[in-house]
């Protein structure tokens, strides 16, 4: 399994493409730029399944109809953010000077964690709220990494004083459900540098005294 990043829009939000060996993919948080997003498929060749969400804040949503549109594809998201998409008031974007952002509704809803299939992939979804209420990461245990959106970072964690945001929450999510995932685990992050679960455990000034 291959793995490819895209740093996007005005915050640099990271979108993730995830290939198999039959040119097929998925597509993680298409945050904006969607024709960069598109020619990186049409570069490598891919034939994307699917677009995944591990949350819906503006910033990870921005290139979403555009890229949902050209390819013709479902987009999962978790329930309890189903009407995100198109409401700037909770996706965050009217907190913001960029304006409102909105996209139409997903397709396909998250409602229980666990081991799930898509075409020929398969994958674990984690529920990790705190960021926001619906937040997950997407564990592909056998490729050893997690794309965990704005739950985890390399020497950080994600905010909390977004609506919906609450850092004990978050905290317990990523000490109960992250750092179980093995210490050789690479953190796909929606912002910044990759990481592993060891050099958080080791360095991050956030998790230290936590429990």
């Amino acid at each position: 399994m291959k793995h490819y990043k895209r740093s996007l829009g005005p915050v640099g939000t990271n979108c993730y493409v995830v290939a198999n060996e039959k040119k097929e993919c998925l597509i993680f948080d298409p945050s904006a730029e969607g024709h960069k997003i598109m020619a990186l498929i049409k570069e490598k060749g891919l034939k994307p399944q699917a677009i995944l969400l591990t949350h819906a804040h503006f910033d990870h949503i921005g290139a979403l109809d555009e890229v949902r549109d050209r390819f013709d594809v479902p987009v999962y998201l978790h329930k309890k953010e189903k009407d995100w998409l198109g409401d700037p008031s909770k996706n965050a974007s009217a907190s913001f000077p960029l304006g409102p952002v909105t996209a139409k509704e997903a397709t396909n809803f998250w409602d229980v964690e666990g081991e799930k299939t898509i075409g020929s992939f398969s994958f674990s979804v984690l529920e990790t709220p705190g960021h926001t209420p619906g937040s997950v990461s997407y564990v592909f245990k056998e490729d050893d990494f997690v794309i965990s959106g704005d739950v985890l970072f390399a020497g950080s964690i994600g905010r909390t004083d977004l609506p919906g945001g609450n850092h004990e929450e978050l905290l317990e999510s990523i000490h109960k459900k992250m750092l179980t995932l093995g210490e050789t685990m690479l953190v796909l992050s929606g912002h910044g540098e990759e990481t592993t679960i060891e050099r958080e455990m080791d360095n991050n000034p956030f998790l230290n005294g936590f429990m």
